[in-house]
């Protein structure tokens, strides 16, 4: 990996906690918007106010925070936004991401000073689509997903001053990075406008499917799970990042604002950390540190809820898809974060720590400290609730806190902790 390179691993945040967790497992920036322009209308905790704490944090830590205002816009929006733009202007944002030509226009009208990139949902494919974008004022180009890494080569080539950013990890949809009619034809909301139902994941009856004039029919075939045959597998190219910088890319960007803190935990780590040990690659001993935490991270990432992975078309393959199912079952399930780390028990290898239950945890299950440098075996000896009572079990879902007792007494601040799910 070419270390003159200023690489940036680029994180979604869909809230000032997501975004807190992205920062401390190694992202350099983060990317957010407010429902209403930023192609997350749902699951989207933002809204002007915590967009400015966002960037403040960020800014603070010597970190970027990117602005999401990449919807299609329809006649109804230009009014709105002209108003939110004012809002913009206030929360000093490094950057924003934009899609319509129209919402360009607005953005450099309204604030000449901010930096201004190209979302993927605009579908640069090739180098003269970038050029133009780049004299319209466009500093970086998100490529879209279906480029190859033989294009990007070009891309740059012919665009030596703008930046590429590349997504390497996250969901992909059927349409053109998510120009689907799919959901607004089924349920009335569009994908467009950030309130995609995802009907690619649901599961089709047998069926079959003929063209208009009859000449062309496809078995749509089911077996005991169902048929998912729009269903694409998720992107992962862990393996693939030095092959991205020498094609010129800059910025590799994770898909999920709607995840989990854990998801994103997990996904942060894995990239921020094969970044820094390819970064450091100068001998046969440093290749080998390098293979063994990319086999580590790897099986990370194959614990976390995905639909199988792919490399998807960078390497100019076709991208596979999983018609036999929705998703892998994982061996761990997320169980809760931890708050505060309370004051030691008298043991010296004794912790008792305040967590935020996200599903329900028993004494006896198998747990994992989940933090910066890795995953920590652990034995849960105790749990007590609010009012330090000793319990049998902690829920989520009830806005209340519990006590652990954990036999490790370095917890880190942002760790979180999982179960082994029992067979």
């Amino acid at each position: 990996m070419n270390n003159n390179k200023n690489l940036e691993l680029l994180a979604p945040a869909g809230s000032v906690e997501k975004m807190k967790y992205a920062f401390a497992y190694g992202a350099d920036a983060v990317y957010a918007g407010v429902p209403d322009f930023s192609l997350r209308a749902r699951i989207n905790d933002f809204d002007w106010n915590s967009l400015k704490e966002g960037v403040e944090y960020a800014h603070k830590l010597g970190k970027k925070f990117y602005v999401t205002l990449n919807i299609y816009a329809h006649n109804i929006h230009l009014e709105k936004l002209e108003k939110d733009l004012d809002e913009l202007k206030k929360v000093g944002a490094d950057a924003v991401l934009i899609s319509d030509p129209g919402i360009l226009e607005l953005v450099k009208e309204k604030l000449p000073e901010i930096e201004i990139h190209l979302s993927t949902q605009a579908n640069a494919t090739n180098w003269r689509a970038v050029k133009f974008w780049a004299d319209q004022g466009i500093r970086r180009v998100v490529l879209a997903r279906e480029v190859t890494l033989e294009e990007i080569r070009e891309i740059k080539k012919e665009n030596p001053n703008v930046e590429l950013e590349y997504f390497v990890h996250g969901a992909m949809c059927m349409s053109y990075s998510g120009r689907c009619m799919l959901s607004k034809w089924m349920r009335g909301r569009s994908a467009n406008l950030g309130d995609c139902v995802q009907p690619c994941r649901w599961e089709y009856k047998k069926m079959n499917v003929i063209d208009h004039q009859g000449e062309f029919e496809m078995e749509v075939e089911e077996d005991k799970q169902g048929t998912y045959f729009f269903n694409s597998k998720d992107l992962n190219l862990l393996s693939h990042l030095k092959e991205l910088v020498d094609a010129g890319v800059e910025s590799f960007k994770i898909e999920g604002r709607n995840k989990s803190v854990y998801y994103l935990a997990v996904v942060v780590r894995a990239y921020s950390r094969i970044m820094k040990h390819e970064s450091r690659i100068k001998n046969g001993e440093e290749k080998k540190k390098y293979e063994e935490v990319l086999k580590e991270e790897m099986e990370n990432l194959n614990s976390l809820f995905h639909r199988g992975y792919t490399s998807g078309f960078l390497l100019g393959n076709e991208p596979e898809h999983n018609f036999e199912n929705s998703h892998n079952e994982s061996e761990w399930e997320f169980v809760g974060e931890v708050i505060n780390r309370c004051e030691s028990t008298n043991s010296a290898n004794k912790r008792i720590v305040e967590v935020k239950p996200h599903n329900a945890i028993y004494l006896g299950d198998e747990i994992e400290i989940v933090d910066q440098k890795g995953n920590h075996p652990a034995k849960l000896e105790k749990i007590f609730n609010e009012e330090m009572q000793e319990a049998l079990s902690a829920h989520g879902g009830q806005g209340k806190n519990y006590f652990l007792q954990i036999d490790k007494k370095d917890i880190q601040p942002f760790s979180l902790i999982r179960k082994k799910i029992k067979k």
